[in-house]
């Protein structure tokens, strides 16, 4: 398996800084409180110059210029925003895929939106920051993880960033096992928000399942919040069933118990649930982060799957998109958008 992911590369237009040297196993580290504000806007968000419009399904306010050219799109009771920025691709062209190139960033706001929050008095200037930044966003984050990316480490030398496996190898040479979270992957003990603490284990160092995957990039690295079970509560849980079922964010398209049909509701960031073991349980056992439309038009994703060893957008072990009638469109089932 290790075989097939040397050859993988990573094509995205990001650079990525590599850092100290060093390993750091069972330091214990508290939940982060969110990221530092983003690089200044290129571009002023004077109240004159904007305007807002609602919208439905699903509810959320549109921003837009004097000139109609939409800015930014605000869902109620979510914290992502997409905002129009510099245009940028991402791709694994050795797999077959198509790139996804885009000028959508994804970037939470810090607190979820609702109606009339643009005018209370955190809005605009999260707004004036974040309209043209090139930042990582979430998206960038993700791209972080593929394979071949260099590592990147913190001041204290924890590896945050780089080439990031599945899971140990299995037994007997078998498949790679799930069980491995954010802390994992770091290797650093974690205090959640509820005091709960989890050590990492040291043969899953810089390995992330499925879940692990989203909550390293939205919760360790932009600042969602996290917790440290399946139990409903203010964050985001560790499994992918309770992400679906009773995780944060706003439902865009629900569970039905087969492949949604209105895939052009997904935006860029949006949560994608999927039940791959269709023949067990009938419940959701996958999740991946919404990219866009590929070059090709197809609704492109990103997940940490056990066949590609990590995380991909390539088509290794099965395509990443959502509606070509392979294993994982069959198995797509319901998406949230946090």
């Amino acid at each position: 398996m290790r075989t097939l992911r040397a050859r993988r590369v990573l094509m995205g237009v990001l650079a990525v800084v590599v850092g100290v040297t060093g390993v750091v196993v069972g330091e214990l580290r508290e939940a982060p409180t969110a990221p530092g504000a983003a690089a200044p806007s290129r571009v002023a968000a004077s109240a004159a110059d904007l305007r807002f419009l609602r919208r439905e399904a699903p509810a959320g306010t549109t921003v837009v210029d004097t000139s109609g050219t939409v800015l930014a799109t605000l869902t109620d009771g979510a914290r992502t925003a997409t905002i129009d920025g510099p245009q940028r691709t991402f791709a694994e062209p050795q797999f077959g895929g198509a790139p996804v190139t885009t000028h959508v960033w994804v970037r939470l706001m810090p607190q979820e939106w609702r109606a009339g929050a643009e005018n209370e008095s955190w809005f605009r200037p999260w707004l004036q920051q974040n309209l043209d930044s090139t930042a990582p966003d979430v998206l960038a984050l993700a791209a972080e993880y593929l394979d071949r990316v260099p590592e990147q480490r913190d001041e204290e030398g924890v590896r945050v960033g780089g080439d990031a496996r599945f899971g140990p190898p299995g037994p007997n040479g078998g498949p790679s096992p799930e069980n491995s979270d954010f802390y994992d992957y770091l290797g650093i003990s974690w205090r959640f928000a509820d005091r709960q603490a989890r050590r990492p284990d040291p043969e899953r160092y810089g390995a992330v399942d499925c879940s692990g995957f989203v909550r390293l990039v939205y919760g360790y690295r932009a600042g969602y919040p996290l917790l440290a079970t399946e139990r409903p509560g203010p964050g985001l849980p560790r499994r992918a069933r309770a992400m679906a079922e009773t995780g944060p964010g706003a439902v865009v398209l629900p569970d039905n118990g087969a492949p949604p049909s209105n895939v052009g509701a997904l935006q860029a960031g949006d949560l994608l649930f999927f039940d791959l073991d269709q023949e067990q349980d009938r419940r959701i056992d996958h999740v991946a982060i919404y990219l866009g439309r590929d070059d090709r038009g197809q609704p492109r994703f990103v997940s940490s799957r056990r066949r590609a060893d990590g995380p991909t957008l390539g088509d290794l072990g099965g395509t990443s998109v959502l509606d070509d009638g392979g294993h994982y469109a069959s198995s797509f089932r319901a998406a949230k958008r946090l």
